[in-house]
């Protein structure tokens, strides 16, 4: 099964049909890349906008 990232914050959501961390709807299995950040002060994370620690999709 392919997973599902939101269209809005581009987080990986593993269950379910409705983000956990931005609350949308609106998910897609269409997307490219994973990065996975723990430490939301890093560089990456700041860069991509990420607040918090979790899965995140490259290219939606």
């Amino acid at each position: 099964m392919a997973k599902k990232a939101c269209r809005l914050c581009k987080r990986i959501v593993n269950a379910g049909s409705i983000c956990p961390s931005c609350k949308g709807s609106d998910l897609t299995t269409s997307h490219q890349g994973i990065v996975v950040i723990y430490d939301v002060e890093s560089e990456i994370a700041k860069r991509l906008g990420i607040k918090e620690p979790g899965q995140y999709v490259l290219k939606i």
